[in-house]
C-alpha cells in the first residue's frame, strides 16, 4: 500500500511538508500544526529511545485523552516498537493483568494516574507524563519500522472471561485508515471532534488517526461533556464527529440541543453496539445524517459501513464492507448462508489482527484462513446490505427458538419509559431461557411491567416477547458505552432473580 520502507510517522512526515502550517491536533487551547507535529513525533521517538526501547518492546500508556497518546503511537512506528494503551476506568488488578500479559518496557502515566500505575506494575519502569513532555529532539533514535510490525496492542473490553490483547501491524491501521477515509470522504479541509477515549480503537482508528493520515484536523476532548461538544460544534465547527448510543442520546437530550448551530457538521458517525432508530432519530430530524461503522477491536475497527448518503433510507443496517474488507455470513459448519438467513460474520482483510498477544491457541479459534470470526450474528437482504441481529454468545434460545436481544432492544428503545435498558436470556425450568428485560426507570415513579411487556404487542412473535421486568438502579456499560451483559446476569444471578 505504500513504501516498504515507511513507517505510520511518514504520512505525518508527508503531511508537514505539503502543509507545514496546517492544523494537526487542537487540545484545550494548545494548537499542534503538522510541521510541529512531525517534530514532536520524532522527540517521543529520541526519548523512548533513550530509555531503552527497541523493536517489538511494548510502550504503555495510561490517561485520559491526550495528544501524547498519538504521539506515543507514532513514535513507536518509527521504533518497530508496539504501542499498548491502557484503559484508565479499570482498576489495579485489571491493569495489572494486562501488564504481566503485555510485559511492557516502559509505562508512562499523567500525574493522576502514577500512583496507580507504580502499584500495578511494581517495578521501576513507569514514567510521569511531564518528563516525556520535556523531551528534546536528539536526532539518536533509529528508523526501523516496516509496515508488516505491529505497533498497537489492544486488549479486548472483556465483555466475557479474561483480556485478550489484538496485535494491530502498521499495514493494518494503514489499511484502517484507508477503509475510514473512504466511509467519510474524508479531505485535509475535514474536521474532527473526537471525544471517545483513544485507548480504544474506536476513538483511536474510526476517525482521529485516519483525520491526520488524511491531513484534516482534529479537536480533541479530554473525556465527554454533551455542552461542551455542542459548544465547540457551534464555535469550532467540525465536520465530523464520533458516537455510540449512550452519547447520542445525552446530546439529544441537552436542552441546548435545539438551539445549537450545527450545519457545519456533514453527519455523524456511530459505532460500538447495535444502533437504535430512536438514538438516531433527533438528528435526521435536525438534518444531521448518522452513518455506522461496525467492526471489532480486532478489526481495526472499520469493517463494515454504512454512509451518510444511504444511512435514512436503511437506518437499522450497519451498511456494506468497507473498502478492503471483505465479510461473509457462514452457519455453525462456516458455510455462507442466503441472504435473509441469519449467521455468523466472518471479516477478512488487510485491517484484521495478526494474533492475539501470547495466545495461539485463541488466534486459531478465531481466525480461519484469514476469516476473523466476529461472534456476532447478522443478516444480509437482496441488495448486501448488512444487519446485525445479536452477539452471538447473547442469542436466548427458547423452546428451541433463537431470540435475539437487538430485535427487542430497538422497541425498548423508542419507550420513555426507561432512562436504559437491555435484554438478556436467563434461565427457567420449561423453556430452558426466557428473555428478561433488565431496566432503569425514567424518574422516581417505577412503571409497570405490564406496561413495558405491551409495548412488544403486534410488534413480534409471540414467542419473542420478554416473560419479566427486572428494574435496577443502573445498568454496568464499558467505557464505549456498550452494556456488559454477563454482568447483567451476574447482577441477576446473585439477587436470586432466576427460575
Amino acid at each position: 500500500m505504500w513504501d516498504e520502507g515507511s513507517d505510520l510517522a511518514s504520512w505525518i512526515d508527508r503531511w508537514a511538508g505539503h502543509r507545514p502550517e496546517a492544523l494537526a491536533i487542537e487540545f484545550e487551547e494548545l494548537r499542534t500544526t503538522y510541521s510541529e507535529l512531525s517534530l514532536r513525533i520524532a522527540e517521543v521517538a529520541d526519548w523512548l529511545h533513550e530509555q531503552g526501547v527497541a523493536s517489538g518492546d511494548r510502550v504503555a500508556w495510561l490517561g485520559t485523552n491526550n495528544p501524547a497518546a498519538i504521539h506515543l503511537l507514532l513514535a513507536c512506528s518509527r521504533l518497530g516498537a508496539i504501542f499498548l494503551p491502557l484503559n484508565s476506568r479499570l482498576v489495579v488488578s485489571e491493569h495489572r493483568w494486562i501488564l504481566q500479559d503485555a510485559e511492557p518496557q516502559i509505562l508512562i502515566a499523567e500525574p493522576m494516574f502514577y500512583d496507580h500505575a507504580q502499584e500495578a506494575v511494581q517495578k521501576n519502569i513507569v514514567y510521569r507524563l511531564d518528563e516525556l513532555t520535556e523531551a528534546n529532539h536528539t536526532s539518536t533514535s533509529p528508523r526501523v519500522g516496516r509496515p508488516s510490525d505491529a505497533v498497537l496492542l489492544a486488549y479486548t473490553s472483556g465483555t466475557t472471561g479474561t483480556p485478550k490483547g489484538a496485535l494491530l501491524t502498521q499495514r493494518a491501521l494503514a489499511s484502517n485508515a484507508v477503509n475510514s477515509a473512504h466511509a467519510h470522504d474524508l479531505t485535509p479541509q475535514d474536521r474532527i471532534l473526537t471525544f471517545l477515549p483513544l485507548f480504544h480503537v474506536g476513538g483511536l482508528n474510526i476517525q482521529t488517526l485516519p483525520a491526520l493520515m488524511t491531513g484534516a484536523s482534529v479537536l480533541l476532548h479530554r473525556a465527554f461533556d454533551p455542552g461542551e461538544w455542542l459548544r465547540d460544534v457551534e464555535n469550532w465547527q467540525p465536520t465530523w464527529s464520533l458516537f455510540v448510543p449512550a452519547t447520542l442520546n445525552a446530546v439529544a437530550n441537552h436542552p441546548q440541543f435545539e438551539h445549537t448551530e450545527m450545519s457545519s457538521l456533514k453527519g455523524l458517525m456511530a459505532g460500538s453496539s447495535t444502533i437504535p432508530e430512536a438514538a438516531t432519530r433527533p438528528f435526521f430530524e435536525r438534518g444531521i445524517p448518522v452513518g455506522q461503522v461496525y467492526g471489532a477491536t480486532e478489526t481495526g475497527p472499520t469493517a463494515i459501513v454504512m454512509r451518510i448518503d444511504q444511512a435514512h433510507t436503511r437506518p437499522t443496517s450497519c451498511g456494506k464492507p468497507a473498502t478492503l474488507c471483505e465479510v461473509r455470513i457462514v452457519d455453525d459448519d462456516g458455510t455462507d448462508v442466503p441472504s435473509g438467513t441469519a449467521g455468523e460474520l466472518w471479516v477478512r482483510g488487510p485491517n484484521v489482527l495478526s494474533e492475539y498477544w501470547g495466545n495461539p491457541e485463541a488466534t486459531a479459534a478465531s481466525i480461519t484462513d484469514g476469516w476473523f470470526h466476529t461472534g456476532d450474528v447478522g443478516h444480509a437482504d437482496s441488495d448486501g446490505w448488512i444487519y446485525i441481529d445479536d452477539r452471538k454468545k447473547d442469542v436466548v434460545i427458547s423452546g428451541g427458538e433463537n431470540i435475539y436481544p437487538a430485535e427487542l432492544e430497538n422497541i425498548l428503545a423508542e419507550s420513555s419509559l426507561f432512562a436504559e435498558s437491555t435484554v438478556v436470556g436467563m434461565p427457567d425450568v420449561h423453556w430452558g431461557e426466557i428473555p428478561v428485560v433488565v431496566a432503569v426507570a425514567t424518574g422516581d415513579t417505577q412503571p409497570s411491567s405490564n406496561d413495558v411487556l405491551d409495548l412488544f404487542a403486534g410488534r413480534l412473535a409471540n414467542f419473542k416477547h420478554p416473560k419479566r421486568v427486572v428494574w435496577v438502579d443502573a445498568l454496568p456499560r464499558n467505557v464505549m458505552g456498550k452494556i456488559l451483559k454477563h454482568e447483567v446476569r451476574e447482577l441477576l444471578n446473585d439477587n436470586g432473580i432466576v427460575d
